[in-house]
């Protein structure tokens, strides 16, 4: 398995980090309920919920790019380096995100952005 299709297991995963933590202090987690109880959400773990919607949005445009990169033939390191890179912003904008950091967060979005346009890119 290449190193941009473990990328993909970790992009696939990374929303239920911030889902944890979403649902960890503040008000007492309500199973019956829980998208209430995550909309109801304030402060780091209403920052929490919001960084996992926005990474369940990011993950199938980008493991698309990976598995049409893989399809067309890319450069094997580019669409790696590529891959790793999304990690690398999708973890970072998390932290910034939590940390309430808006204008990085937007950035580290932004670059996470671009290497998912890359990959489709490199595909052509």
């Amino acid at each position: 398995m290449t190193i941009a299709f473990w990328c993909v297991l970790i992009a696939a995963l990374l929303p239920y980090i911030f889902t944890v933590t979403a649902k960890l202090g503040g008000r007492r987690y309500d199973n019956r309920s829980p998208r209430l109880f995550l909309e109801q959400q304030t402060g780091l773990q209403q920052r929490a919920h919001w960084t996992q919607l926005n990474s369940f949005e990011a993950f199938p445009p980008f493991a698309a790019g990976v598995i049409i990169a893989h399809i067309a033939e890319a450069e094997q390191s580019q669409i790696d380096l590529l891959a790793s890179l999304f990690i690398a912003a999708r973890v970072a904008y998390g932290a910034a995100y939590l940390s309430d950091k808006a204008t990085l967060r937007s950035l580290l979005w932004m670059l996470g952005l671009g290497t998912t346009v890359s990959l489709f890119v490199i595909s052509a």
